[in-house]
């Protein structure tokens, strides 16, 4: 961009006698050339000073393109927050990373995207654990709230739709394999009986050591459904299961209410 700079001109003088100006344009400097490293890798001693995992970022703020150093801290951010890295660790070695190739604080975009990245990832692995017990496979009580929860703003869920609870025998075969891991399997084979008989879009949940839950539609199906969970429980091994229906409440409290007292036995 073309811009004019004064000189003044020896030997002349204006109607007052002072100096003449003579306006001169002259070109500044590109914003390319003035940032003559741009475009470049980072120099062997900033990469090697660079934190672990930092080495794209680096890389892209040394190229001068937002959109690639934005991007690259996206990516960053969703694989340290898989990697278990706190999110304020990750913005310190974002700073560290900034100020070792650019010389100042990181910009707004850049901290953005890591920061989403990273809670986007985190977020994710909560709800996979809050969905599903990880030992037996079944939705966790947290879960199974949420379902019910979401069957009461959907409709009067205390007359749709009830609790089918299983009590299957506690006892173990052998603790050959630890007693918690060895009752989360005979949960697991519970819940598979069970998931045979409930088979549709119905939430297994998971209450408790040797408790389950359905939430099942009050249809004429379900006397049916019920009688032939029992006969099945008991044609796979289960010992005198104990099967009945508890109704839903009203409100949310009491829903969490009823889920606390059924999850302590």
């Amino acid at each position: 961009m073309a811009v004019r700079e004064r000189r003044y001109i020896p030997g002349k003088t204006g109607p007052e006698g002072e100096p003449t100006v003579d306006w001169i344009a002259t070109r500044r400097r590109s914003a390319t050339t003035a940032d003559s490293e741009a475009g470049q890798d980072p120099s062997s001693s900033t990469r090697a000073a660079l934190p672990p995992r930092f080495e794209a970022v680096g890389e892209a703020l040394t190229s001068g393109s937002g959109a690639r150093s934005v991007a690259a801290c996206e990516v960053l951010g969703g694989i340290l927050a898989r990697d278990g890295v706190s999110l304020g660790e990750a913005l310190e070695d974002l700073a560290r990373t900034w100020g070792l190739v650019r010389g100042e604080a990181p910009a707004y975009a850049e901290t953005r995207a890591l920061a989403v990245a990273w809670g986007e990832a985190t977020l994710g692995y909560l709800h996979g654990v809050s969905c599903a017990d990880p030992l037996t496979g079944l939705a966790s009580l947290a879960h199974l709230r949420t379902v019910i929860g979401d069957a009461r703003r959907a409709g009067p869920a205390h007359e749709t739709h009830a609790l089918v609870l299983v009590a299957a025998d506690t006892a173990l075969d052998g603790d050959r394999l630890g007693e918690p891991l060895a009752r989360a399997m005979q949960d697991a084979q519970v819940g598979a009986v069970v998931r045979g008989v409930f088979a549709g879009p119905e939430t297994i949940g998971h209450l408790a050591p040797g408790r389950l839950a359905v939430l099942a539609e009050r249809d004429d199906r379900l006397v049916r459904r019920l009688d032939l969970l029992l006969r099945m429980l008991d044609a796979d091994g289960v010992t005198a299961p104990r099967v009945w229906v508890e109704g839903l409440p009203e409100t949310d409290a009491a829903v969490a209410a009823l889920l606390d007292e059924l999850s302590r036995g």
